[in-house]
This record gives C-alpha cells, structure tokens and sequence, in this order.
C-alpha cells in the first residue's frame, strides 16, 4: 500500500498539493485508515506529503523536488557508470550486453513492464560491475523515486525507443572502458529522463 501511494503521487496521479481524503483512501484500498495512517507517516518523512494541524494531509512532492532527485541520481549513476568502466570484468560486460538485447526486443515488442524491469536490472548490472559497496548503498535511498519515474517516462514509446538508444550507448561505452564518456552519457540519460518525468508530470 505504501508503495502503490508512493508511486502514485511520483507519477502525478496524485496531484501535487492535492489534499488526501483518508476515509475515502482507506475506502478504495480496502484497508482500515490504521495502516493508511502509517502509510501516510512513511510518506511523509520520504517528503512526499505533509500534515498540516485541522487541514489534513496534502501531497508535497512537487517539480522542484522531483529536480533535486534527478541531479542526486545523475550525480551518482555517472560516478558508478566511470567505476564500472574502469573496475568492470568480462562476465559483467556479458551480462550488461544480453542485457541490451533483451532491452531491444522488448522494445520492439512494445513490452513497457518487461522493459521498466529491465531498466532496472541494467542499472543493477553496472552497479554490480562498478564495485562501488558505498555509492550502490547511496543510489539505493533513491529507488523510491526511481522505479515510479520510469513507470511515467516509459509509458510513451517515443521515449522508450530513444531511451533504448542512450542505454546502448551507455554499454558500449562501459565495455570499450571509455570511463569519460560513460560518465558523461550516462548523467545526460538520467537528466533527459528526469526532465521528462517532469513535463509528464508537473
């Protein structure tokens, strides 16, 4: 339930300040406002809503904040993007490139689910080949904003073909351990995908 909130507010189907009915949430969910109210608890010290005494709780996420997440995840993936470059073996390349073809034919296919999980186990792959114990423990703070911003930015196919692109690139890249232009495709994928999020959102 908290996760389906989360998600729900990171990809504008709550709209930011958008004051939360809890009787009328509980209600939809199923649930009784106990769990809601815990929910609701956890949101709020992820910085997602606010409770405001007499008023009730209202959706803070907003464009700016979603902004401050995309430079955090861009300043980070880049920095494990250049480690994997330079610190990744052969049997994480492999797997970064099955990687990428099942990314294309998933693509082609129009599978957006398959592609968003995907996505993920790409960016898993080279943390993994990154070996960077302390900058993975970091990006993993920002998987709540993550997952739901690829679930809102992979909806349009135009993004998915050219996001499919810039993930190529970013492959190519890691394996020939070019760790500059790695870094740098790699920041620019996360901002270009941020932005988006936030036209689609805000």
């Amino acid at each position: 339930m908290h996760d389906n909130l989360r998600e729900a507010i990171i990809s504008g189907r709550i709209k930011s300040g958008e004051k939360l009915n809890e009787r009328q949430l509980a209600s939809d969910l199923g649930i009784s406002t106990s769990p809601l109210k815990e929910a609701l608890r956890q949101l709020e010290g992820e910085g997602l809503v606010r409770t405001e005494a007499r008023r009730g709780t209202f959706v803070s996420f907003n464009a700016r904040q979603a902004e401050e997440m995309t430079l955090a995840r861009a300043a980070l993936e880049s920095i494990i993007a250049r480690q994997a470059a330079k610190h990744g073996g052969e049997e994480a390349f492999g797997f970064l490139r099955s990687v990428i073809e099942e990314m294309r034919a998933a693509v082609e296919a129009g599978n957006v689910d398959q592609l968003i999980e995907l996505n993920e186990k790409f960016h898993d792959g080279i943390h993994e080949a990154s070996g960077c114990e302390y900058l993975r423990r970091l990006q993993n703070a920002q998987r709540m904003y993550d997952h739901a911003a690829r679930v809102t930015v992979l909806s349009r196919e135009d993004v998915r073909r050219q996001s499919f692109k810039e993930h190529e690139a970013i492959m190519q890249a890691i394996t020939a351990r070019n760790g500059d232009l790695a870094e740098r495709l790699m920041r620019e994928h996360i901002v270009k995908a941020g932005d988006t999020h936030i036209e689609l959102v805000f």
